[in-house]
């Protein structure tokens, strides 16, 4: 067989039984997360977009979009993927040469899970088949520094979860993974130098072509069953040799992905933990601040710090820009001792205060805190205030981290903050009772309730 054809085989064959009870509750985590993330976001700019661009187009389907409406399982894919994923607040996968956002593929999952009527036990097993595929794949097949996306992995992953929400054959599956594995491989310019929406959109509109491919596979159209191992394939175009045993691995891959305490970029949150630490204990004055000297490990240096990915210290004037700007997320923790949605407000990013502290923060690669990475995320903070004091704190994880994991009631509660201004308690507290108890629900249970959300009104069909 093939390596897409063992990878397939893995996807069909995966069941309920095979999730350890840690890593159901970690899943439930991470949907109730994910669904906090997606509410949060439906007054966003390009969510409102898509909104429209599918009121003309899309007629009606057999999914649910959240907020209302009907469509299509792809354009259900797209919009409430990009709404999972526009706050940039979802959860992250570390590994050494990649990283990236599992919960991704909760959106297209879902969807087809609503589309085949599938029960909440088959959501979830599907949901962890991709989180499986997609974080393995990154661990010995990383694609980042042939300057190619985190989504080209993606392509995997949602290609199989959908396969295995959609009950499909092994043999059908194989060829909706290559022909998604074939088609869906993108540039990392994406995430690089001045960003725009595409930086919160790649994935879902990925996804929505992935779930497009699995349903022609479906009909039985084939697809390069060599798509990983063939000539001009995965590994002989961007990856090199690599090697998975699929009938060796697991469903537990979700309990090693982290979540986001605050709102910004992954590899910046141990340097906000501390910031914050800082401020709380020695009640930081952001005007007696005269320099910030941030060591980080050198992938978050590269992404986020000014490094390979571009300068993060001026011209930072949208979300997209601010989010991924370290420079600009330790400031904006200074000033006002939280960095969640709120600090992303065009507002705020154009204020001066902002704008001049964060071009006194500097950022550099430390090659120890590099060789710690991805088993810790360390830092060392150092304030030099202007009467000649120095503050210092190092840091190597933070509550949410897979050292330290994310609890329900920590989630309960951050999803609480984000979707608190589009539901009542009650709708939040029907969320989060069904995800709780999702194996002995429906996936349509749940896509009901997020019928209900409350969208913005001029975007609602």
């Amino acid at each position: 067989m093939t390596a897409v054809e063992r990878l397939a085989q893995f996807a069909a064959g995966a069941t309920y039984e095979d999730l350890s009870d840690t890593t159901r509750l970690q899943l439930k985590i991470r949907i109730l997360d994910g669904l906090g993330c997606a509410i949060g976001a439906l007054e966003g700019e390009p969510i409102r977009t898509i909104r429209r661009y599918l009121s003309e187009f899309d007629a009606g389907g057999p999914c649910t979009l959240l907020g209302g409406g009907q469509a299509s399982p792809d354009h259900a894919a797209l919009y409430n993927g990009a709404a999972v994923r526009y706050l940039d607040f979802n959860d992250s996968y570390l590994a050494k040469g990649e990283t990236c956002h599992p919960s991704d593929n909760l959106a297209p999952v879902l969807a087809a899970a609503e589309y085949a009527g599938a029960a909440g036990r088959e959501f979830m097993t599907a949901l962890a088949v991709a989180y499986q595929v997609q974080c393995r794949l990154s661990d010995v097949a990383p694609v980042r520094a042939a300057g190619f996306d985190h989504t080209v992995q993606g392509a995997y992953a949602v290609a199989a979860g959908i396969s295995r929400a959609l009950r499909l054959e092994a043999c059908q599956a194989a060829h909706a993974i290559a022909i998604s594995g074939a088609a869906l491989n993108a540039l990392r310019v994406t995430r690089t130098g001045k960003l725009s929406h595409w930086k919160g959109l790649a994935y879902p509109f990925m996804a929505a072509c992935s779930a497009t491919a699995v349903l022609l596979a479906r009909q039985g159209i084939t697809g390069p069953l060599e798509v990983i191992e063939g000539e001009k394939g995965l590994m002989d175009a961007i990856t090199g040799l690599f090697e998975i045993d699929w009938s060796r691995e697991d469903l537990d891959r979700a309990k090693r992905t982290i979540l986001k305490k605050y709102n910004a970029e992954i590899h910046s949150q141990t340097a906000i933990e501390g910031v914050l630490e800082l401020k709380q204990h020695h009640h930081l004055d952001p005007a007696s601040v005269e320099q910030i000297d941030l060591e980080i490990f050198e992938v978050a240096y590269h992404i986020i710090g000014g490094g390979d990915e571009g300068d993060k210290a001026s011209n930072i004037v949208t979300k997209e820009q601010a989010d991924h700007s370290l420079p600009y997320i330790v400031a904006v923790a200074v000033l006002d001792g939280a960095v969640m949605p709120e600090q992303y407000a065009a507002e705020r990013i154009g204020r001066s205060d902002v704008q001049a502290l964060l071009r006194r923060i500097r950022v550099s690669p430390n090659p120890n805190y590099s060789e710690r990475f991805p088993t810790e995320m360390p830092c060392r903070i150092t304030v030099r205030q202007r009467d000649g004091r120095t503050l210092v704190k190092e840091m190597r994880d933070y509550p949410g981290f897979f050292t330290r994991p994310m609890t329900w009631d920590m989630a309960r509660a951050k999803f609480e903050h984000l979707a608190g201004p589009y539901t009542s308690g009650p709708q939040r507290q029907a969320i989060a009772d069904v995800v709780f108890k999702m194996e002995d629900a429906r996936a349509a249970d749940l896509t009901r309730l997020l019928a209900g959300i409350h969208a913005p009104q001029e975007t609602r069909r």
